[in-house]
This record gives structure tokens, sequence and C-alpha cells, in this order.
């Protein structure tokens, strides 16, 4: 029993948002009744595609692409700030392909590797804080950069082209701002002798090309001109007979917050009275909600609950994207660097908590008063 009780905490522990979702999802099934309208809340579109994305950059990882990419890069640098230049921005433009947490997962530990062998590490802090905030305000401005994106762009039914003009001033602004972060530095040679990094990068181009031709396909799908689950099922049965241990890289438990949050929010769009008093209080409050209610439950669950009781999706979208920053919670992907450093320096986890949430103050106040502006 005990046994039981400490891997249930453990779960809890590891998978709060799945767990909130899932108590949601339970207490209000109890309120509505399950029936067949059950499985017109879940948007499978997106899900699939999500499916096939994590599966993809799965199959990237693996291979190493995007850490040789990064060791070549870094082997052009000669001084701290075109160290920090390389390692911040390549969060920042990868993660409008691979997803914010893709990218902070490859290149927060890769970043740790190359302080300690340029004896750097003094620089840990502010490249990790910088890092983080690259990885959440680059993938702000693709469809495929963060889920809550992706699922707000298959529902609100705008083009690829309107997304990404919706979000491009902001990418911009947040691209100008990293930079003056980091000239702001003061510049230092940089010892390149040791700064030899092994990135695991392995050369296998059919598997570099089918995951290639899987990207593409995906990015059909988000240009709507292929169907999610024929790109789902081609991957499924690809990995299925060449390679079942991607399978487990998948993050099945975010799938599962979509489905339960899906479930919770189809029940209370059923539900007269709150369907009243949530849309009463989003109307013409649709970005100001969406970022402060990110700060309490982050971006995802935010864009996923408020998403059912408004059709002003674009002020969605920028409200979401910008609720990424502030606290700690409010992208679900900045745990992950949080972790890291946690992990492999604990005595500077109060200082890094401290700097990431005073930059990510600053950065939301900067974007929130441009969106005012082109509002």
């Amino acid at each position: 029993m005990n046994t039981l009780s400490t891997k249930l905490k453990h779960l809890i522990q590891k998978e709060t948002v799945l767990s909130i979702a899932f108590v949601l999802a339970v207490i209000s099934s109890l309120i509505v009744t399950p029936d067949a309208t059950y499985l017109s809340y879940i948007d499978w579109n997106t899900l699939l595609l999500l499916f096939s994305l994590m599966a993809v950059m799965a199959g990237f990882q693996k291979l190493g692409i995007f850490k040789a990419v990064g060791s070549k890069l870094l082997s052009k640098t000669k001084n701290t700030r075109q160290l920090l230049l390389v390692l911040t921005f390549l969060p920042f433009f990868f993660s409008m392909i691979i997803t914010n947490d893709v990218a902070l997962i490859t290149f927060v530990p890769f970043a740790i590797i190359v302080l300690r062998l340029s004896c750097q590490e003094h620089l840990l802090v502010p490249l990790v804080v910088m890092q983080t905030l690259a990885a959440n305000l680059g993938s702000m401005l693709t469809p495929m950069g963060n889920p809550q994106n992706l699922y707000l762009y298959a529902k609100s039914g705008i083009s690829l082209f309107a997304f990404l003009q919706l979000m491009l001033p902001y990418t911009i602004a947040s691209g100008l701002c990293l930079l003056v972060a980091i000239f702001i530095r003061k510049k230092n040679l940089l010892d390149t002798a040791n700064l030899t990094l092994d990135t695991g990068f392995h050369a296998d181009a059919l598997k570099l090309f089918c995951f290639s031709v899987g990207f593409i396909l995906c990015l059909l799908c988000v240009a709507k001109i292929l169907a999610p689950i024929a790109v789902a099922l081609a991957l499924l049965f690809y990995l299925l007979c060449t390679d079942r241990t991607l399978l487990k890289k998948i993050d099945y438990s975010l799938l599962g917050t979509f489905i339960c949050f899906f479930i919770f929010i189809g029940n209370m769009g059923r539900i007269e009275y709150f369907c009243t008093l949530l849309k009463r209080l989003l109307t013409g409050h649709e970005r100001i909600v969406a970022v402060l209610s990110s700060q309490v439950i982050s971006n995802v669950p935010a864009a996923l609950l408020l998403s059912g009781f408004t059709d002003r999706y674009e002020a969605l979208i920028v409200g979401t994207n910008l609720g990424g920053l502030g606290t700690l919670i409010a992208s679900m992907a900045s745990l992950i660097s949080y972790k890291q450093i946690a992990r492999e320096y604990p005595d500077h986890k109060g200082t890094y908590f401290v700097c990431f949430t005073l930059a990510n103050i600053v950065l939301l106040a900067i974007l929130f008063s441009i969106s005012m502006i082109i509002s």
C-alpha cells in the first residue's frame, strides 16, 4: 500500500499538469454524463500532428543533427560575445521548427558542456536564462513552435501566412532584446583549444532522409494540404519497422493532458452558467486574461481552456505566447532549464530563479506594451 501511494505521489509530482487535467476531466464528467458527444470534444487533427512532430524530432535528436549544427557554429567563435550569440540563438531559431521544449532539452545541456570546456562557467546563469527566453520567444513565430500554437492555429482556421504575420513583430522585438542583452556584456577572448565537442552525430543518411521527409509531410499538414492521420500512420508504421525505441521518446503525457482538457472544456461548454460567466469575463479582454491565466496554469492549458469560450483566436494566440513569459510555470518548457541547473549546479538555482523571473517580467512588459500599440 505504501509503495502504491509512493508511486502515485511520484507520478503526481512528475506529471502535475496532467494530474490536474485528469481530475478536472473526471469532476466535469460527474456533472455532464458521458455520451457520444464526448468524441466531438477532442481535436484529433491537433493530437495526430503533435504526435507526428514529436516522432520526427525524436528521430533528429537521436541522430544528433541539432548538436552537430551547434558544434559547427561554435568552431567559428573567437570571444565570449560570439559564444553567447551562438548558444542563445540556436534555441531561438531551432525552436521555430522543433518546438521550445525540444530546443531546451537539446541545447541547455550542450551549453553547459561548452561552458565547462571553455572555462566560462561564470556565464552559466545569464546564458541559460537567455536560452530559455530564446526558446520560448522564438517558438512564438510558427504554429509548430509550441503545442498551444499548433492547437490555436488549427482551431482558428487562419492561414499560415496570417499566423506568421501576426507573431512576426513580437519575434523581431524579442530577437532585438536578446541581442541588446548580449552586447551590453563585456567581451572577452575565448580559448578554443579545448573546445572539441563530441556531438554524438550519427551519419545515417537513410534515416536522415526519412525523418526529413517526415518533417516535410508535417509541414504539409500545417499548411492544411495533407491529412494529419495519414502522416501519423505513416510515421507510426515506419518507427514500428525501424526503431521502436523512438516511440518511447514521445511525450504521451502532453497528449493525455490535451485529451483531458478537451473533455473538461467540452463539458464546461455544456453548463450554461459557467459558459456565460467565462464568456463575459473574456469578452474584450482575451489577451490580458490569457497572459494572467498562463502565469498560474501555464500557457498550454490556458489556451485549451479559454479557446472554448471565445472566437477571438488571434488575441488568444498573442496572449498565450506572451503569457509564456513571467513565472517559472508560465511555459512548462522553462522547467526543463531549471531542472538542468538544479541538478548540475544546485548552489546556483536560487540565483537562476531570481534572474529568470526578473528577465521574464522585463520582457513581458516590453512585449505586452508592443501588443497594446499594435492593437
